[in-house]
């Protein structure tokens, strides 16, 4: 049985473990590992709060060399009911450095990633004192996203004793969009300041535009055994240049990296896999679920008339329901604000085109200034209503109840929504980049859309949201042939599993 340490800034198998698809990705795959036989333990930091949670207990300390002193840290392990993985998280105020309770941190503009990197910066020690230290080290350290990139680092340059010297290190790459960079030297939060003797080492840890700069995710790409990402698409579009032009996002400047790991045979891609429940919840009427947005105190109602809208329609649900849920970041919703002829957005052309007999609801925060720009649509119309926030309660109910998800990102190296939408037989509308293109097949089970600037995207994304409520309203037969289709599909994470342990966790 190989014993694999899954090591990630995320993991939603604990309560308030999550802020992203990494803590997703966190929670499911490690079951299915375990279920192929493996022993799989799943560690995070504590942030202060996760030590905290009933079921968890005090394990062992260790201590952690950083930033020329040694530090001790506590590791507590965290039962979860009838859960074969293990799970354990890292305590030490170094990670809760602004009050516990907060996964990730804002910087000022001027230092971005201080804080966090520090703070990951002694995680990824504390990992390497730990395997150092014990008795029955991991076969295979499986790290996740920049949180964990120096961890390759400090075992390449390791004592030739040490116990992580003989571990298979993989990492994955959920995200090339935050890459955790820092200054070499000259920084409280810089490599020279976290591992002084690392700073001889630069050529392997720097940033490929920035040389007075490390980078966590370059580091772990130079340095890792093997290297995946979270579905076959992206892993071939990252090894391109990204063109803000064409509205393509690829490698990020570290392309030449990935291009060299993947003629190495280090790199791959591995599609995520989604949760199929045996029992699903019954589907709410429609005006169970108004009731239930209701009763949502922690979301703002960013729609005035949409809710006025709502108070006159109770009791009829709309011809057309159109959802999205996630993220508003400028990785999942710039298209939808493109503009476009005749319309001042991509949105607001959607609007007009399925008419005020239907309704978009739109669940989801982010970026403020994204924010303000749906609010001000939402003022417009009364036929979008937009909810500014998130709540996994309100999220399943919307998923089941909808017709059609849209899902334009500008790049996904998953994505986990769609298969959500698609497991509950809704069809979705998505970009043809990633993971996207990897799970959805036009005119079969959804509806694609492609083009080569974000003007051209946001074009043909009004034109397939029009065709899709076409076929809807003219071409009910094959409309529920294309439902079906899509509740049909499997994206299993037994499959991933199976392929995480003969490809990646396997030494070539």
């Amino acid at each position: 049985m190989k014993r694999i340490w899954i090591v990630a800034a995320e993991n939603d198998a604990l309560p308030r473990g999550k802020v992203g698809g990494v803590g997703d990705v966190v929670r499911d795959l490690p079951l299915a590992l375990a279920a192929t036989g493996m022993q799989v333990r799943v560690i995070t930091p504590s942030y202060g709060m996760l030590h905290k949670l009933p079921g968890a207990s005090f394990y062992q300390k260790v201590d952690v060399e950083f930033a020329g002193r040694s530090y001790p840290a506590d590791l507590y392990q965290v039962l979860v009911a009838e859960s074969p993985v293990e799970h354990y998280v890292i305590e030490h105020p170094l990670l809760s450095p602004n009050g516990p309770g907060q996964i990730y941190i804002s910087d000022d503009s001027g230092k971005p990633f201080a804080i966090d990197a520090a703070k990951f910066a002694f995680f990824n020690a504390a990992i390497v004192a730990w395997v150092n230290d014990c008795q029955s080290p991991p076969d295979v350290l499986h790290l996740n996203d920049w949180h964990t990139g120096l961890i390759p680092a400090l075992r390449q340059f390791d004592s030739a004793q040490a116990p992580l010297k003989k571990v298979r290190v993989v990492f994955t790459i959920h995200n090339l969009a935050y890459q955790g960079v820092r200054p070499l030297r000259g920084d409280d939060s810089s490599l020279e300041s976290w591992f002084p003797d690392l700073v001889q080492h630069a050529d392997c840890l720097q940033d490929p535009k920035y040389d007075n700069c490390v980078n966590f995710m370059a580091a772990a790409i130079r340095l890792a055994d093997g290297i995946n990402t979270v579905s076959p698409g992206y892993a071939m579009e990252i090894q391109r240049s990204s063109d803000r032009l064409t509205g393509f996002s690829g490698g990020e400047g570290l392309e030449e990296e990935l291009r060299k790991a993947y003629s190495d045979g280090r790199l791959l891609g591995i599609l995520n896999g989604c949760m199929y429940p045996e029992n699903t919840d019954s589907v709410l009427g429609w005006d169970e679920l108004l009731r239930l947005i209701a009763r949502q105190s922690d979301i703002m109602y960013a729609s005035q008339p949409a809710i006025e809208w709502i108070e006159q329609h109770k009791g009829k649900r709309p011809r057309n329901l159109l959802l999205s849920i996630g993220r508003v970041v400028g990785q999942k919703v710039p298209l939808f604000l493109e503009p476009v002829s005749g319309h001042q957005t991509a949105l607001e052309a959607i609007l007009t085109a399925v008419g005020p007999d239907s309704l978009f609801i739109m669940l989801g925060n982010g970026e403020k200034e994204l924010e303000d720009r749906f609010i001000d649509i939402a003022r417009k119309y009364d036929n979008f209503l937009y909810l500014c926030g998130y709540v996994d309660s309100l999220s399943g109910p919307l998923y089941s109840i909808a017709d059609l998800f849209l899902m334009p990102s500008s790049f996904e190296p998953c994505g986990i929504s769609q298969m959500l939408a698609m497991r509950a037989g809704q069809p979705c509308v998505v970009h043809a980049i990633g993971g996207l293109k990897d799970t959805v097949s036009d005119g079969s089970d959804g509806f694609v859309f492609d083009g080569n600037s974000p003007a051209e995207q946001a074009e043909n994304f009004v034109s397939c949201v029009r065709r899709a409520i076409y076929i809807k309203q003219e071409e009910p037969s094959r409309w529920e042939k294309i439902c079906s289709d899509a509740a049909e599909r499997r994206f299993s994470w037994h499959t991933a599993a199976t392929i995480y342990r003969k490809s990646l966790y396997q030494s070539a």
